[in-house]
Protein backbone atom coordinates (compact mmCIF):
# COMPACT_ATOMS: atom_id res chain seq x y z
CA UNK A 1 0.00 0.00 0.00
CA UNK A 2 1.40 3.37 -0.91
CA UNK A 3 0.95 6.71 0.84
CA UNK A 4 -1.84 7.75 -1.50
CA UNK A 5 -3.96 4.68 -0.64
CA UNK A 6 -3.38 5.10 3.10
CA UNK A 7 -4.23 8.80 2.90
CA UNK A 8 -7.38 8.06 0.93
CA UNK A 9 -8.46 5.44 3.46
CA UNK A 10 -7.82 7.81 6.37
CA UNK A 11 -9.79 10.62 4.69
CA UNK A 12 -12.63 8.22 3.87
CA UNK A 13 -12.88 7.04 7.49
CA UNK A 14 -12.61 10.59 8.83
CA UNK A 15 -15.34 11.82 6.45
CA UNK A 16 -17.65 8.96 7.42
CA UNK A 17 -17.05 9.66 11.10
CA UNK A 18 -17.75 13.38 10.65
CA UNK A 19 -20.89 12.62 8.66
CA UNK A 20 -22.20 10.23 11.33
CA UNK A 21 -21.17 12.20 14.42
CA UNK A 22 -24.60 13.87 14.75
CA UNK A 23 -23.47 17.28 15.96
CA UNK A 24 -21.11 16.13 18.72
CA UNK A 25 -17.75 17.77 19.20
CA UNK A 26 -14.99 16.03 17.31
CA UNK A 27 -11.25 16.13 17.99
CA UNK A 28 -8.19 13.98 18.52
CA UNK A 29 -9.70 12.42 21.62
CA UNK A 30 -12.70 11.16 19.65
CA UNK A 31 -10.43 9.77 16.94
CA UNK A 32 -8.44 7.80 19.50
CA UNK A 33 -11.61 6.76 21.31
CA UNK A 34 -13.30 5.35 18.21
CA UNK A 35 -10.36 4.20 16.10
CA UNK A 36 -7.86 2.84 18.64
CA UNK A 37 -8.15 -0.69 17.20
CA UNK A 38 -7.37 0.61 13.70
CA UNK A 39 -4.49 2.69 15.02
CA UNK A 40 -2.80 0.16 17.29
CA UNK A 41 -4.13 -3.43 17.25
CA UNK A 42 -4.83 -4.09 13.55
CA UNK A 43 -1.47 -2.62 12.36
CA UNK A 44 0.37 -4.83 14.85
CA UNK A 45 -1.43 -7.90 13.49
CA UNK A 46 -0.62 -6.81 9.94
CA UNK A 47 3.01 -6.27 10.99
CA UNK A 48 3.27 -9.91 12.08
CA UNK A 49 1.81 -11.01 8.75
CA UNK A 50 4.20 -8.75 6.84
CA UNK A 51 7.07 -10.12 8.91
CA UNK A 52 6.20 -13.67 7.93
CA UNK A 53 5.39 -13.12 4.26
CA UNK A 54 8.14 -10.61 3.46
CA UNK A 55 10.99 -11.15 5.88
CA UNK A 56 11.41 -14.46 7.67
CA UNK A 57 9.30 -16.90 5.67
CA UNK A 58 8.66 -20.53 6.63
CA UNK A 59 11.21 -20.64 9.42
CA UNK A 60 9.20 -18.10 11.43
CA UNK A 61 5.74 -19.62 10.99
CA UNK A 62 4.90 -18.96 14.65
CA UNK A 63 4.47 -15.23 14.07
CA UNK A 64 1.22 -15.97 12.23
CA UNK A 65 -0.49 -17.05 15.47
CA UNK A 66 -0.24 -13.67 17.24
CA UNK A 67 -0.76 -11.96 13.87
CA UNK A 68 -4.07 -13.73 13.29
CA UNK A 69 -5.19 -13.22 16.89
CA UNK A 70 -4.38 -9.51 16.92
CA UNK A 71 -5.87 -8.85 13.48
CA UNK A 72 -9.13 -10.65 14.30
CA UNK A 73 -9.39 -9.06 17.75
CA UNK A 74 -8.71 -5.66 16.18
CA UNK A 75 -11.51 -6.12 13.64
CA UNK A 76 -13.89 -7.24 16.42
CA UNK A 77 -12.94 -4.26 18.59
CA UNK A 78 -13.26 -1.80 15.70
CA UNK A 79 -16.75 -3.02 14.79
CA UNK A 80 -17.79 -2.96 18.44
CA UNK A 81 -16.43 0.58 18.90
CA UNK A 82 -18.09 1.99 15.79
CA UNK A 83 -21.51 0.46 16.39
CA UNK A 84 -21.39 0.24 20.23
CA UNK A 85 -22.34 -3.42 20.25
CA UNK A 86 -19.86 -5.04 22.63
CA UNK A 87 -22.61 -7.29 23.94
CA UNK A 88 -22.91 -9.01 20.56
CA UNK A 89 -19.30 -8.92 19.36
CA UNK A 90 -17.57 -10.64 22.28
CA UNK A 91 -17.66 -14.11 20.64
CA UNK A 92 -15.15 -12.70 18.15
CA UNK A 93 -12.55 -12.94 20.91
CA UNK A 94 -13.13 -16.71 20.99
CA UNK A 95 -12.74 -16.78 17.21
CA UNK A 96 -9.42 -14.85 17.29
CA UNK A 97 -7.20 -17.72 18.52
CA UNK A 98 -8.93 -20.05 16.06
CA UNK A 99 -7.91 -17.71 13.21
CA UNK A 100 -4.32 -17.54 14.44
CA UNK A 101 -4.10 -21.31 14.80
CA UNK A 102 -5.72 -21.83 11.40
CA UNK A 103 -3.10 -19.62 9.76
CA UNK A 104 -0.42 -21.62 11.55
CA UNK A 105 -2.02 -24.82 10.25
CA UNK A 106 -2.57 -23.54 6.70
CA UNK A 107 0.88 -22.06 6.09
CA UNK A 108 2.74 -24.53 8.32
CA UNK A 109 3.22 -28.26 8.04
CA UNK A 110 -0.54 -28.99 8.27
CA UNK A 111 -0.52 -30.79 11.60
CA UNK A 112 -3.98 -32.37 11.66
CA UNK A 113 -4.18 -32.18 15.47
CA UNK A 114 -4.43 -28.39 15.24
CA UNK A 115 -7.83 -28.81 13.62
CA UNK A 116 -9.32 -29.99 16.94
CA UNK A 117 -8.90 -26.68 18.86
CA UNK A 118 -9.53 -24.70 15.67
CA UNK A 119 -12.90 -26.38 15.12
CA UNK A 120 -13.91 -26.25 18.79
CA UNK A 121 -13.16 -22.54 19.06
CA UNK A 122 -14.81 -21.72 15.72
CA UNK A 123 -18.00 -23.67 16.46
CA UNK A 124 -18.21 -22.20 19.97
CA UNK A 125 -17.78 -18.67 18.62
CA UNK A 126 -20.33 -19.14 15.83
CA UNK A 127 -22.76 -20.71 18.30
CA UNK A 128 -22.52 -17.71 20.63
CA UNK A 129 -22.82 -15.30 17.68
CA UNK A 130 -25.95 -17.12 16.52
CA UNK A 131 -27.55 -17.34 19.97
CA UNK A 132 -27.00 -13.68 20.78
CA UNK A 133 -28.04 -12.53 17.30
CA UNK A 134 -31.21 -14.62 17.30
CA UNK A 135 -31.98 -13.45 20.84
CA UNK A 136 -31.53 -9.83 19.80
CA UNK A 137 -33.69 -10.23 16.70
CA UNK A 138 -36.35 -12.06 18.73
CA UNK A 139 -36.43 -9.33 21.39
CA UNK A 140 -36.49 -6.53 18.85
CA UNK A 141 -39.10 -7.81 16.41
CA UNK A 142 -41.31 -10.22 18.34
CA UNK A 143 -41.54 -8.82 21.84
CA UNK A 144 -41.63 -5.13 20.97
CA UNK A 145 -43.84 -5.21 17.91
CA UNK A 146 -47.59 -5.29 18.54
CA UNK A 147 -48.19 -6.06 14.86
CA UNK A 148 -47.03 -9.65 15.37
CA UNK A 149 -49.42 -9.99 18.32
CA UNK A 150 -52.29 -8.62 16.25
CA UNK A 151 -51.50 -11.09 13.44
CA UNK A 152 -51.55 -13.98 15.94
CA UNK A 153 -54.87 -12.81 17.42
CA UNK A 154 -56.46 -12.47 13.97
CA UNK A 155 -55.13 -15.86 12.84
CA UNK A 156 -56.50 -17.50 15.99
CA UNK A 157 -59.88 -15.79 15.57
CA UNK A 158 -60.07 -16.88 11.94
CA UNK A 159 -59.29 -20.46 12.91
CA UNK A 160 -62.03 -20.43 15.55
CA UNK A 161 -64.67 -18.71 13.41
CA UNK A 162 -64.16 -20.59 10.16
CA UNK A 163 -66.59 -23.42 9.63
CA UNK A 164 -65.12 -26.86 9.77
CA UNK A 165 -65.55 -28.77 6.51
CA UNK A 166 -67.13 -32.15 6.98
CA UNK A 167 -65.29 -34.94 5.28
Amino acid sequence: MNVRNIGGLVLLLLGACLFLNQGETFGPGKIFAYFWPSLFVIPLGLFFHWLYFSMIGRKGIGVLIPGGILFTAGIVCQIAMLFNNWGYMWPGFILAPAVGLFEFYWFGNRNKWLLIPINILTVLSLLFFAVFSIGSIYNKFVLSQPIIAIVFVLAGAMMLLMKKKDI
